[in-house]
């Protein structure tokens, strides 16, 4: 599913690269995904640096619209460690080699690497992500951000019964953890934790860091968005 990898590289952080490749990301998606085509075409012709600053706004500023899919899974739980070792064997298996800088649960990499298999392996890989899709789809349409159609792209990619609006009164009583307060409060408990782990911060890489410190063997959970918690 070569548009898979396409969808990755709108997800990612605004890159001048894929505006000068306007023409040819127009085309992949008007043959791959004709109902995206519209908002493609909105996006590529906004000038970059907007889009840049839009992109931090939405996936930068709290953690309910994180891209690491398992932010929305395990969050600071034990478990979330074993699952990012999990998919790494996965990358490896595939000869998908990460930056030191890339978490494996990074949204538009997972992507990138269901661009590579077969369209089932692809359809599966994204089935089994729906649920986190459907509720960032969700959160997006909640902030009227027209980037929840990607999500609903890949729904319909995957053959999924969810979209977007699946979430709808569960999204729509959240807290928003985005406003400066909320910002603020996360800071701060923030800086408290940076002085307890000063002395190994720089030790080790992200996910070395994540090994270390999630290093139970638990079975992966998944988000059921109808109960809003983990199955």
């Amino acid at each position: 599913m070569p548009i898979l990898k396409l969808i990755a590289l709108l997800l990612e952080y605004p890159d001048a690269l894929l505006w000068d490749n306007r023409d040819d990301a127009q085309a992949l998606v008007t043959q791959d995904a004709p109902t995206l085509a519209p908002w493609v075409e909105n996006y590529l012709s906004a000038p970059l640096l907007d889009q840049q600053e839009l992109w931090c706004d939405l996936f930068e500023r709290g953690s309910a619209m994180s891209l690491l899919l398992f932010e929305h899974v395990h969050g600071e739980s034990r478990d979330r460690g074993q699952a990012m070792v999990d998919l790494m064997a996965q990358y490896d298996l595939a000869g998908l080699q990460l930056d030191c800088r890339e978490l494996p649960d990074h949204l538009p990499l997972y992507l990138e690497f269901l661009s590579t298999r077969s369209p089932e392996e692809a359809r599966e890989g994204l089935q089994n992500v729906a649920p986190i899709l459907a509720l960032l789809g969700g959160r997006l349409k909640e902030r009227q951000s027209n980037y929840y159609q990607l999500f609903d792209t890949l729904l319909l990619l995957a053959n999924s019964p969810l979209r977007s609006d699946s979430v709808t009164h569960q999204v729509k009583d959240e807290p928003r953890d985005d406003t400066r307060q909320a910002l603020d409060a996360v800071w701060e408990e923030e800086q408290v934790k940076f002085i307890e782990d000063n002395a190994t911060a720089c030790d080790s890489s992200p996910l070395q860091s994540y090994q270390k410190r999630f290093s139970q063997d638990v079975a992966p959970q998944y988000v059921d968005v109808r109960s809003g918690g983990p199955k």
